[in-house]
């Protein structure tokens, strides 16, 4: 939507099991030769200023990664070597946490590239500017979900999208749905990472099923819940990844992080995480 900014929840938990994810996946996908696309359908600026701006007005980061710097020892693994990535950017650009599109192009090869689409205008020409000297980079100020369908597939046969909007809109739910579904139709072999929200609302608790639904290829969903939630609750109480086709690492980084992270970012007793695997 036009009025959302992710710069108000930059580097908050949600960021930190999505950027997991991500990492993990990217890490893994570019060992092989092979180029690989990387599509992200809500690109945003590409990276924030924790500390400036709408970042510093919320200070959401204090609770997500801000508050995982001092567990940097006791983290498992998987953990660590994501947040290391992390704090080695924001040393290298002096305050800055990488969004999505910031965190994969450190992580592509030169023979890779990048599809990149944003419809906020200021958070367009935040991520155009920070992308101009990139020639592996395509950016335009279009709906994301468009390029899924003229991105797909890609000649090289080797694809990850990322589908992370900020379903502040009911008919958002239902366009995730589509916009996967088509897609598998066109490239049924492509990674995708779905991010969702834990919404007392009943689009945002189906949503996982749905997508499920959508095809027999392997996928799991992890969710990361930081606070406990009733009925008509309209805060986030935490969010989900759902992958298709994950790398076969993706499982067992999920299953050593997930139970750390629900610990040191709850915010209550209720915190919690869960794992699903059809």
């Amino acid at each position: 939507m036009l009025g959302y900014r992710h710069a108000f929840h930059a580097g908050n938990h949600a960021d930190v099991l999505k950027h997991l994810v991500l990492y993990h996946c990217l890490r893994y996908m570019t060992r092989k030769p092979k180029p690989l696309l990387y599509l992200d359908t809500h690109a945003g600026a590409g990276a924030y200023r924790l500390e400036e701006g709408y970042a510093a007005q919320n200070r959401e980061w204090e609770t997500g990664v801000g508050r995982l710097g001092a567990r940097l020892p006791e983290a498992p693994a998987p953990v660590e070597e994501y947040l290391r990535f992390t704090f080695e950017f924001g040393r290298e650009r002096p305050g800055e946490f990488p969004g999505s599109p910031a965190l994969a192009s450190r992580l592509l090869r030169p023979g890779d590239w990048l599809i990149l689409r944003e419809l906020h205008p200021s958070d367009f020409e935040e991520l155009a500017s920070r992308f101009s000297g990139d020639p592996r980079a395509q950016i335009r100020r279009e709906d994301g979900y468009s390029a899924m369908k003229s991105s797909l597939p890609p000649p090289s046969r080797r694809a990850l999208a990322i589908v992370d909007p900020p379903y502040e809109v009911v008919s958002e739910y239902d366009r995730v749905v589509d916009a996967l579904g088509e897609a598998l139709g066109r490239f049924e072999t492509g990674t995708y990472l779905v991010w969702y929200p834990l919404l007392e609302r009943p689009e945002a608790r189906s949503l996982p099923s749905r997508l499920s639904a959508l095809t027999e290829r392997p996928r799991l969903s992890g969710e990361l819940r930081v606070r406990g939630s009733s009925p008509g609750d309209r805060g986030l109480a935490g969010s989900g990844i759902f992958v298709v086709n994950p790398p076969w690492p993706l499982e067992s980084v999920l299953r050593s992080s997930l139970p750390f992270l629900a610990e040191a970012l709850g915010q209550d007793s209720s915190a919690d995480w869960n794992l699903r695997i059809p």
